[in-house]
This record gives structure tokens, C-alpha cells and sequence, in this order.
């Protein structure tokens, strides 16, 4: 019989294998392959453009300008105060306090103009000396035109950023050892910068200006600012490595010596997104032992260009030093990651523009060198000094314009093959495609072979760029190869392209999704070393190897450590399940430890809840929470009807809660007399329309549905369409004022007359417009151009943010297209999907939810947790908050939230009612009845109403409702009035 290994032999075994495993995965694989390229910028930006406004690449490129040759321009002094001419829009105010006489720009509307005279022709630096106003939580947006015209494209959006830092560091523990983020506090106060845009040029932004008289104008776009002095000035040159090197007195041999300053442990930053963050390895600084320890600064939580971050590093004699980054680079597969690096608020030398870090799979200490890995040393004083880095993505920006020139022209090409063929890639014509039909496409377009071949060479140019900045193959790279491959089998065989016109799509979505993330710069610090030449610090970089003992061990601690923060107040505190994902409820967890319960001294508890099904079983059997957030706007009343939640109507202070939100929204949480829910978040439905695409087609966007209908033929001519939800019946029936309940919530009104017009509008919009049926993805056809209008939601808006940059200033949105009233108005009534909150009626805390609730909907609160949640996570993380006053807290571009705001006036939701889940079945057969079938419009839904009463009738009886009872839905007449009160 054969013995049984010894568990010690067995660790051993399972060990080595590990590690025998890590190694093969680790140091599997070929070398990379080193690229250069022999493209250039120039060449890239070498296509005719043909909008209104030159990008700033192409006119610096066009302008070859040499900063030494501009050092005898003088200096133009402008006086904030002394403005030539203002909108009346912009509220201004002349101020004269300890910082001197200024001018305070009190909001973002309108516009401020100045005049003043130029000596000598040039180009010159704009440097501000400004001041944000309170007001945001943003950086100020302002454009900048010369002479009434912005010079260049970027100039119509300028940053000029707010600053902060940690309220306190180090940071605060909970009661076992877990750190608790500190709140952000802004540094206000007077800065002076030049304008400057690093998603374009590494140093300041330059302007032409020509000897004579001119105008400055400054176009309100975000938040307040107070202005001081505007300044036109020569370009500072900068030296190179070795003019920098050799000015300062030569190298004598130093002590050994160093010094780190921790990535957390920073002086100031530019964005309130850059956020710790907590990381658990081998090496890392401070070991987290097992606890939550906020260790690290970045990574994706610093990647927009622009955004920078600063730090103190002190030493301790005149002299000379080398710094290291300890640094993760392993977001974008092949990109290198660019900072720029100022010392004392001036980068030293031109090298440090742009400095690429390359991307690795591991935290790595990396010296900041040159491209043969010699380190760079810097001159530095005894003391202290300020080293920032800026995020750089002005090197992509060739690759970025050159791309978009690129998609355009495709998307431009594909609707050409569409006008001719007559596929417009929506399913409802498909059956107008004749797939087996041969085409001679030279007949039809006799230049098809010189354009698929420009295409080719465009997008290999580009793939040779891109891989000459990284030295190595990118993910973006790939994704190019294969498209350059799929346009070489269209090229060999164009007669094909009618039937592979989908490939054009294809390409489009592949290449845009990697262009998304094209100019983001992400990178994780660790901390900073600086150190005498040549000194050894013995800090190390973690290895596969050194995982295993690391990992270990903190599996080890799980077993004795405790890691329940709650324990010693189970029992008193209240207890929360939330419907989202952890990011929401870890962000929820930390706003209650720093406002709600320092406040009020009530403990909560938050967990998640992935399922709501968990609520209703929950109830069945007895456990429940005492407060449930972000649930569906029909589980309130749903639990209303069987007695499960409470009426909040019924609380103190409810009736200014109530006025938190738009009335129209919040109706969908009443049920017979009482309100049962708050509103968290809202959804919204407003037109989207590509303004390119109109401006070409010389089309005004529709105010109304007649406006709409007008616009169609032409669309259509142009092998266009429009989209329009075919779920949506509920804004044609309250646009056209008709309610699907009569008003005592007892009766189906569907066929009413009103209802009846609303119907026949809702099936005309596919059988005698021709609208498309199913378009599985709105946001791809939008992209493209061939469906360049439709009404979408609000997940439409940050995906075309988020993920559709190519077509970035070529869209746009606005309130939903309405019906006009006899007193000239336009109703465009329109349901706002809701995520609520509500207390269960089984709570024994009850008081304590309530306080929570009111805390949690207050303006302040919800301010600072959509503030919160974006910064950390981006713009698809946004918090589209319900409460009318915190909603002006969020980061909308001007004219977008005055579109969002008008439909939100006319927000009307769908009450729910015993039965209501029959509604959205029965209008679906409905419309598949007059739509497909051919059934009259009043038949249809006559029989729509019929079935719809039965179910109604039949849950009123379970229910024990009276036929003579009155559920009391709330009529909403008239649209909200936005009002600016407190939160």
C-alpha cells in the first residue's frame, strides 16, 4: 500500500507548480517587434479640410513657428474692467477687494469683448490671470475669438481649471483599520496661465496676430469666473536636454541619498476625477495588510489630458538628481502613456514634453531618461520644489484628426453605395434589396477603385504612425490591419461592395471603438524617488515569485481578521439594500460615513441587493431592509397595492421633499392618496440630430411632428431615415392629450377620442412614413449618418460621449418634437423613467429612514454624490439626479441642458394602477394589429381596451376595491416652471 504524501511535501508540490505555472505564463512568447515610422505628422494632416474652422494641428503645421524668433514681440496688457462691449446676457460686476479691482463674470451666458493694438505682427501666448467663482465643481469653459472668428477649432472650448486637494492627509480610519476617503477641498485663489490645451500642443496655445487694432472676445460656455488681466505675450522657448545640462555647474561626485514622496501624499491637482485608490501587492507603498489602505493615485481616475497633478519633493543640497516613477502602465494594450513634467511650475527642458512611459504589465520603477535609457538629471536647490505632471495627448492628435477624416470619408462613401443600391442597413428595407443582383460599379461611381485605394493607403499611413510612437504594435494598430484588410477584399472585387456594404459599418464601429479611448492617458503612480546619481534605494518591483507568499499570507489574514465595520452597531443601525452595483453602493457607504451619520448619529448598514426579486421574497418571509433604494418606478405601488410600503405623504416635512422634483415625474409613485416612493434618478427622452448632416442637407430641426414630417422626403431622398422607439406610445397619447386611465384609476381609456388621434399618429409613423421597425442599434446608425435624427433616452447621450468621439461637434440634442397648442405653446408631454427609493413597511426604524430619505433626495446630497461618482468612474458613470436643484450640478455643455431642461418641463409619467402590466402588452398587439395586419386604428384599439378593462377589473376584485372608489391619480395640466431655489 502506497503512503500518503506528507502536507508538507504537498505545499511544496502545489507551490512549484505554481510558480512553474506563473513562470511559462509570464515568459511565454516571442520578443516584440521594435517599429519607427516613416510617416510624418505633416503627411497625415495632409488631407484638404474643408470645415469652417482649422483644427490647431493643421494650422501649426501649415505655420511652421519658431518661439526664438518671437522674443521682440512686447508684451499687450488688457485690463479685465476695461471691456469694449458685453451681451447682456453675461452677468458682469466691477469688483475692487484685497486682490485688486476685477472683473466677476457671475454665470456662463454671453459674452465679454475687449479691443487693443499690436505693434508688431506675430504669434503670441494668451495668458489670463483668473479665479473661479463658486458655483461648480467643473473647470471654466470659455471660447476665444479674435477679431469676431475663433483662429482655430479648439479655440471655441478652453479649459481653465479649478484646483484642489485632500481635506487632510494622512487619511482617517474607521473603527478596524479601514481608511476612509478624505473629502476634496478647493484651493481658491488667483491663477495665472496661458491658454493651453494638451490634447493638442504640449506648450501654450499660440494666436496670429497682426500689427493694428483688434478684438478679444470671451464666449460664455461653463461656470462663473472673476478675471483680472488678460495678456498677449512672445512664446517662451525652451532648451533642449543638452543647452539645459550644460547651464548649470557641472556634476561633482555626492553622497549617496534619496528620497521618496508617495502618489497620495500630493500638494494639489487640477480635477476633482483624480482620485487614490487602494492596491494590495508585493512591494507596494504602504503595504495595505490586509486593509483597505488609499495607496496609489490615478490610473483611469487620471486620464483626460490637461489633468494634472502635483507634489512636494525636498533635498537636501545645491546639486544634481535623477527621479524615478513608480508607476502601473498597463491600460492600453501597446499605447505609451505621456505626461508632461514641470519643475517649479516650468518644464526645464523640451524633452520633457510629452514623456512617454511605455506600457508594462506590472508596477515598475522607471527613470525618467531618454530614448536610450540615460537617465535625465536635474539641477535642483536645497529645499523644496514642485514637480507636476500634466496628462499629454497632443502627440495622437494626428492620428486623432486623421482618423476622423478617414471614418468621414467612409461613412461618406457608404451613404453614397446606399443611394445608389437603395440599402439603407435598416431591416424595414431590407426586402428592397435584391442580394442576388450583379452591379457594374464604374458605371455607377468610376473613381470606386481610386477611393478604396485612398482608404487603404490613409489608414496605413496611419497604423505606421501609431506604431512608430509606441515602437511596438497596439490594439488600435490591429484593428486597423484588419480593417485595411477587409477594404483590400472590397478593392479586389468592387463589383462586390453593393453586398458587403455592412463591411463600411463594420469598419466604422471598430476603428471608433478603439478611437474612444485614443487620446486618454492613463497611469498609476505608486510614489516619486529622488535620488542622488548613481544611488542604489533597494526599492523593489514585485514579480510573479514574489506573489505567491504576498498571496498567502493575505489569505492567512482572512481568517482572523475581523472586517465587519458594523458589529457593534448591528442592531441600532438601519439597514439598506440598494439595486446597482458596488461602485454606487461603496460610494453610498462613504458619503454616509462623512455627512449622514457624523449629522445625525444613525448607523446604516448598505448591501447589495443583485436581484429585486429578493424584496418581494424578503417580505414574504419577514426579513426585510428598512429602506430600499434603486428600484423600479413601478415597485411602489406595486408593494402600495398590497400594503407592504409606507405612505411618505404621511411624514413630517414631506411637503417640501416633495418639491424636490418635477411633479409629472413623481406621480408614478403615488397609489390611492398616497406617495410611496422618491425619486433617485431620471431618465429623460430628447431628439437627437447630427448637425453636419443638416447643415448639408440645408434642414431645420423639427419643433414639432408636422416639422418632422416635413423633413422625412428628404432624408428619405437622400437614403436616410429617422428613429423613433417603437415602444414608445405613451408620449404621442399625453402629447396629444389623451390618459390611458380615466382619472379615478378604475377604467381603461384608450380609445377615447384623444387616444384614438394619438394611435392613429403612433402607426402612421411606420405605415404611411416608413419609419423603421427594429434598429437594434440606434447609437451605431446615428454614428454612421444613415439615420441622423431619432428620439433616444439617456444612455444614448453618454454612449455618444463616451464612446463616438470621430462625430464629436457634429451633433447635437433638443426637446422632444411636440404638438402646438391653440395658445401657440408646444406640448411635448413625454413619460421620465424613475429609479426610487422607498421605506418597507415592516421597518422597526421607520423615523430613521425617513431622516436617511430626506438626507439622501436633499440637494446637497445628491449633488455630491453625482459629483462623487463622476469624477471617480467618468462621464458614463453620471448621476442623473431627480432633484431639480441638484441636477444644475452636473457638467452639462450650456446648450444641452437647456434642451434637457425644456423636455423636463413637460415630464408626465405613467401612473401605475391594480393590472397596468397589461398596458404594454395590449398597445404592442395593438399596433402589430393596424401595423401589420391592416386593421383599422379603432378597432384595434378597441379591442385593446377591452382586454386591458378585464385584467383592470379582475385585480381590483383581489385587491377589494370598490367599483365606486377613486385611486385619485394626479392630472398634470400644466408644464413645471423652473425655479432657482436652494437645494
Amino acid at each position: 500500500m502506497r503512503k500518503a504524501l506528507k502536507p508538507r511535501i504537498v505545499i511544496r508540490l502545489l507551490i512549484a507548480a505554481i510558480v512553474l505555472f506563473g513562470a511559462i505564463r509570464w515568459f511565454s512568447g516571442s520578443d516584440p517587434v521594435i517599429y519607427a515610422s516613416s510617416v510624418s505628422a505633416s503627411q497625415l494632416l495632409s488631407y484638404k479640410d474643408e470645415g469652417d474652422k482649422l483644427p490647431y494641428a493643421k494650422l501649426m503645421t501649415d505655420n511652421k513657428v519658431d518661439p526664438s524668433a518671437e522674443q521682440a514681440l512686447l508684451p499687450i496688457a488688457i485690463n479685465a474692467n476695461e471691456f469694449a462691449a458685453a451681451d447682456p446676457k453675461a452677468m458682469l460686476e466691477k469688483t475692487n477687494d484685497a486682490d485688486g479691482p476685477a472683473l466677476n463674470w457671475n454665470n456662463a451666458e454671453g459674452w465679454v469683448e475687449w479691443t487693443f493694438d499690436v505693434a508688431a505682427a506675430g504669434w503670441y501666448e494668451l495668458q489670463l490671470d483668473y479665479k473661479p467663482l463658486p458655483g461648480g465643481n467643473t473647470a471654466v469653459i470659455r471660447g476665444i475669438q479674435i477679431d469676431g472668428k475663433f483662429p482655430f477649432a479648439e479655440s471655441e472650448h478652453l479649459e481653465f481649471q479649478r484646483i484642489w486637494k485632500d481635506a487632510k492627509y494622512p487619511y482617517d480610519k474607521n473603527d478596524i483599520g479601514m481608511q476612509i476617503r478624505p473629502q476634496q477641498t478647493e484651493l481658491v485663489g488667483w491663477t495665472t496661465k496661458a491658454v493651453a490645451d494638451f490634447s493638442i500642443s504640449s506648450t501654450p496655445l499660440l494666436y496670429r496676430l497682426e500689427s493694428g487694432k483688434h478684438t478679444l472676445r470671451l464666449v460664455g460656455e461653463r461656470e462663473p469666473v472673476a478675471l483680472r488681466n488678460l495678456t498677449f505675450q512672445p512664446p517662451k522657448p525652451t532648451k533642449s536636454y543638452a543647452e539645459y545640462a550644460s547651464s548649470f555647474p557641472p556634476e561633482t561626485p555626492e553622497e549617496s541619498w534619496y528620497a521618496t514622496v508617495e502618489a497620495e501624499n500630493f500638494q494639489r491637482k487640477s480635477s476633482l476625477a483624480i482620485q487614490t485608490d487602494h492596491w494590495s501587492e508585493p512591494y507596494i507603498s504602504p503595504d495595505p495588510k490586509g486593509r483597505i489602505t488609499y495607496n496609489v493615485l490615478g490610473g483611469a481616475r487620471w486620464r483626460l489630458p490637461g489633468e494634472w497633478v502635483e507634489w512636494k519633493i525636498s533635498v537636501p543640497n545645491d546639486g544634481w538628481y535623477e527621479i524615478d516613477l513608480k508607476n502601473f502602465q498597463n491600460y492600453r494594450n501597446g499605447f505609451r502613456a505621456y505626461r508632461t513634467i514641470e519643475i517649479d511650475g516650468e518644464t526645464p527642458f523640451s524633452e520633457l514634453y510629452h514623456f512617454g512611459l511605455d506600457y508594462h504589465k506590472e508596477f515598475l520603477i522607471t527613470t525618467i531618461a531618454d530614448a536610450d535609457g540615460k537617465p535625465y538629471r536635474f539641477y535642483l536647490k536645497k529645499g523644496d520644489h514642485a514637480i507636476r505632471m500634466t496628462a499629454d495627448s497632443s502627440e495622437l492628435q494626428p492620428v486623432n484628426l486623421a482618423l476622423k477624416e478617414t471614418l468621414e470619408q467612409l461613412a461618406a462613401f457608404d451613404r453614397h453605395i446606399r443611394l445608389i443600391t437603395g440599402n439603407y442597413s435598416v431591416k424595414a428595407f431590407d426586402a428592397n434589396m435584391d442580394s442576388t443582383r450583379t452591379w457594374d460599379m464604374a458605371k455607377f461611381d468610376p473613381d470606386v477603385d481610386k477611393k478604396m485605394q485612398g482608404f487603404i493607403d490613409n489608414l496605413r499611413n496611419i497604423q505606421d504612425y501609431i506604431n512608430g510612437l509606441n515602437k511596438k504594435d497596439s490594439d488600435l494598430s490591429e484593428a486597423i490591419k484588419v480593417s485595411v484588410g477587409m477594404l483590400e477584399k472590397l478593392k479586389n472585387d468592387v463589383n462586390n461592395i453593393p453586398n458587403k456594404i455592412d463591411d463600411f459599418a463594420t469598419i466604422q464601429s471598430k476603428i471608433g471603438t478603439w478611437m474612444s479611448t485614443l487620446t486618454q492617458q492613463p497611469l498609476l503612480f505608486d510614489f516619486i524617488v529622488v535620488r542622488t546619481p548613481g544611488t542604489k534605494t533597494g526599492l523593489k518591483e514585485p514579480t510573479p515569485l514574489s506573489r505567491i507568499p504576498y498571496s498567502l499570507v493575505d489569505f492567512g489574514r482572512s481568517f482572523y481578521m475581523d472586517y465587519d465595520n458594523r458589529k457593534s452597531n448591528e442592531k441600532e443601525a438601519i439597514t439598506i439594500w440598494i439595486q446597482r452595483g458596488r461602485d454606487y453602493a461603496d460610494l453610498l457607504r462613504e458619503l454616509v460615513d462623512q455627512e449622514f451619520t457624523p449629522k445625525t448619529g444613525i448607523q446604516v448598514n448598505i448591501n447589495l441587493m443583485p436581484n429585486p426579486n429578493q424584496l418581494v421574497l424578503g417580505n414574504a418571509a419577514g426579513d426585510v431592509p428598512d429602506i430600499a433604494l434603486g428600484i423600479g418606478e413601478a415597485t411602489p405601488a406595486d408593494f402600495a397595492m398590497r400594503n407592504a410600503v409606507e405612505d411618505l405623504s404621511k411624514y413630517p416635512g414631506f411637503d417640501e421633499v416633495k418639491n424636490r422634483f418635477i411633479p409629472g415625474a413623481s406621480r408614478s409613485l403615488d397609489y390611492n392618496g398616497g406617495t410611496y416612493g422618491l425619486p433617485e434618478v431620471e431618465n429623460f427622452q430628447v431628439l437627437f440630430y447630427r448637425t453636419d448632416i443638416f447643415e448639408r442637407l440645408k434642414l431645420k430641426v423639427p419643433d414639432t411632428w408636422d416639422d418632422v414630417f416635413n423633413i422625412l422626403p428628404t432624408l428619405q431622398e437622400n437614403g436616410m431615415t429617422m428613429n423613433y422607439p417603437k415602444a414608445d406610445f405613451s408620449t404621442m397619447f399625453f402629447e396629444n392629450g389623451a390618459e390611458v386611465y380615466s382619472p379615478e384609476g378604475l377604467k381603461a381609456n384608450l380609445a377615447s377620442n384623444e387616444g384614438l388621434k394619438a394611435f392613429q399618429r403612433w402607426t402612421d409613423l411606420y405605415r404611411k412614413y416608413n419609419l423603421p421597425i427594429d434598429i437594434p442599434a440606434f447609437f451605431q446608425h446615428f454614428r454612421d449618418g444613415d439615420i441622423p435624427i431619432g428620439v433616444a433616452d439617456f444612455s444614448t447621450y453618454v454612449q455618444l460621449q463616451v464612446a463616438a468621439p470621430e462625430i464629436t461637434g457634429h451633433w447635437a440634442i433638443a426637446p422632444l418634437p411636440g404638438i402646438k397648442q391653440p395658445d401657440g405653446k408646444v406640448a411635448r408631454w413625454s413619460p421620465q423613467s424613475l429609479s426610487a427609493a422607498m421605506i418597507m413597511k415592516k421597518s422597526e426604524k421607520k423615523d430613521q429612514a425617513w431622516e436617511f430619505l430626506k438626507w439622501w433626495t436633499s440637494g446637497e446630497a445628491q449633488a455630491q454624490y453625482a459629483k462623487d461618482i463622476e469624477s471617480f468612474y467618468g462621464i458614463e458613470f453620471r448621476w442623473n439626479t431627480a432633484n431639480v436643484d441638484a441636477m444644475k450640478s452636473l457638467s452639462w455643455p450650456a446648450e444641452d441642458l437647456k434642451a434637457i431642461r425644456e423636455q423636463a418641463r413637460w415630464a408626465k409619467n405613467m401612473p401605475y394602477v391594480p393590472g397596468y402590466y397589461f398596458l404594454s402588452r395590449e398597445m404592442e398587439f395593438a399596433w402589430n394589429r393596424t401595423v401589420f395586419d391592416g386593421m383599422p386604428a379603432e378597432e384595434s384599439l378597441e379591442k385593446a381596451q377591452i382586454s386591458l378593462q378585464r385584467e383592470m377589473n379582475r385585480r381590483q376584485k383581489d385587491f377589494g376595491i370598490d367599483p365606486k372608489d377613486n385611486l385619485g391619480i394626479r392630472q398634470i395640466q400644466q408644464p413645471y416652471e423652473w425655479e432657482e431655489s436652494k437645494p
